[in-house]
């Protein structure tokens, strides 16, 4: 049986976007899209009513009408014990703590590419199985098992070798600062590394889908310079 999904998300774009994105996962089933916490509420009390609850909610945090950690609290409270991803840009740590502590199971950053949003999904579809193929009484290591399923190693996607966390997070900061895009001097100057390395970086962000490359004419040389544009 597929998995019944609603994406909850006051972006048209973003929401048209993760709808998509889960019409085309094998195992999944797009629910409905609500734009709005008290939309979402519809949803998840007709599904209930009409026996096609919802098995997963993809919950964006800032909403028009609330906080999606209220919208969580409210849901809990009408008794919906679908599960949860948080698909949102909040990346303050409170938030991250107060959304695991009311049974977030995954936590997606925007923006990401299809391949992240898939690898997440198919993470948590790896979950249900095991879940289903349970026993009803479970040994330690069965649930050591089920709760792998959510929180693979770390190591299964790093960095590429050279690269720091660090580092990553200081061109992203600026990179998404700058209106009007970033060359690899610019973000190099910003951040206080050499412009080979800040390159180097751009360009992972580049590959990873979350910048994409123009060529900025007007220099000296003639020669156009490569500008990087976040999102």
């Amino acid at each position: 049986m597929n998995v019944r999904v609603l994406v909850v998300e006051d972006e048209a774009l973003a929401a048209e976007a993760h709808a998509s994105y889960v019409a085309r996962l094998a195992g999944f089933e797009l629910a409905g899209v609500a734009r709005s916490a008290r939309d979402a509420v519809r949803a998840l009390d007709a599904g209930r009513a009409d026996d096609t609850p919802v098995d997963l909610v993809l919950l964006d945090m800032n909403l028009p009408d609330g906080h999606g950690l209220s919208l969580l609290a409210g849901m809990r409270t009408a008794g919906h014990q679908c599960d949860v991803i948080a698909v949102t840009a909040a990346r303050d740590t409170a938030i991250v703590r107060q959304a695991v502590g009311q049974g977030v199971v995954l936590y997606l950053l925007k923006p990401f590419t299809f391949a992240t949003f898939r690898a997440k999904l198919e993470q948590y579809a790896a979950y249900r199985a095991q879940l289903a193929d349970a026993p009803d009484e479970v040994v330690q290591d069965e649930v050591d098992r089920l709760l792998g399923a959510l929180r693979p190693a770390s190591s299964s996607a790093p960095l590429p070798k050279g690269m720091s966390p660090e580092t990553l997070r200081e061109v992203t900061s600026a990179l998404r600062a700058a209106d009007e895009g970033l060359s690899a001097s610019a973000a190099a100057a910003t951040v206080g590394t050499s412009r080979v390395t800040a390159r180097r970086y751009l360009e992972h962000l580049a590959e990873q889908g979350l910048a994409h490359r123009t060529a900025r004419y007007g220099g000296g040389s003639g020669r156009p310079e490569v500008v990087y544009n976040w999102g």
